[in-house]
């Protein structure tokens, strides 16, 4: 073994899906700066995944098809005899499609259901299944405000991101008696999402308790502090400057389009 693979193998290792870009992105990094070995999972992203591994001090790129709900198991087991210290997953990988609540769209359901909810669900279980038990394992699935307030868009999203909720609640209550710990992570408009550009996310990004941008930054160094396991498990923590307190009609997408204040 050479002095790089042992002082990887001495790292704690977190997965990250959907780590190549976006929040995905920013978690990775945060993860790095506390001393974990990296593991960006992408599925098209590869060039992005390479860049950001070149850019940490211990990272690598694993690459998987997560709409491919047969494969998980195998993916995760493989990875598991691989990186034998690998004692966290952050369930990041998502798909945002539009559809409406008198409109589903049965394409964007199945793909939504399966990258959003039955994916996360998957890798969750293989994870606590083929990792070292004992290890004080960490699950943390990054689902969304909209559990809390819930509008009419978005519909298949946003019933995707209620079945993680419910998920989460379920895991965390199954394996309470082990030292494991599952979270969820609820991050409101943080980024420019579907069609929006700068300026819109700018208005959008504001539509919450206390006005402000909610940063990418925030979230992930939540993420890191779950890892560290000082909550109990099944706790979902919201990073949205209180806009899941309030009762929005709409995505604040289109509310913005619209001219309205969100509240």
């Amino acid at each position: 073994m050479s002095l790089s693979e042992q002082k990887q193998n001495d790292r704690r290792t977190v997965l990250i899906t959907g780590g190549a870009k976006r929040l995905g992105a920013t978690i990775a990094r945060h993860f790095s700066e506390a001393g974990f070995h990296v593991l960006i999972h992408c599925h098209r992203s590869t060039e992005a995944a390479h860049a950001l591994a070149r850019s940490l001090p211990s990272a690598e790129v694993v690459s998987a098809d997560l709409s491919k709900l047969d494969t998980i198991d195998r993916f995760v087991a493989d990875l598991a005899i691989r990186v034998p210290n690998w004692t966290v997953l952050v369930n990041s990988a998502a798909i945002f499609e539009p559809d409406l609540a008198d409109d589903l769209d049965p394409d964007i359901f199945r793909r939504s259901n399966a990258i959003n909810a039955a994916s996360p669900s998957l890798l969750s279980q293989a994870f606590l299944r083929h990792t070292r038990k004992g290890s004080q394992r960490r699950v943390i699935n990054l689902i969304d405000q909209k559990i809390a307030n819930t509008n009419p868009d978005f519909f298949s999203y946003t019933m995707s991101k209620h079945a993680l909720f419910a998920a989460t609640r379920m895991m965390a209550m199954h394996f309470a008696r082990s030292s494991d710990r599952i979270y969820g992570l609820c991050p409101g408009a943080m980024l420019p999402s579907h069609d929006q550009h700068d300026a819109e996310h700018e208005q959008s990004g504001r539509m919450n308790l206390l006005r402000r941008l909610t940063s990418p930054d925030e979230l992930a160094q939540a993420a890191v502090f779950l890892a560290k396991g000082h909550v109990a498990s099944g706790a979902t923590l919201f990073l949205d400057s209180g806009q899941h307190l309030l009762a929005q009609e709409r995505d604040v997408l289109y509310l913005a389009r619209e001219g309205g204040g969100g509240r």
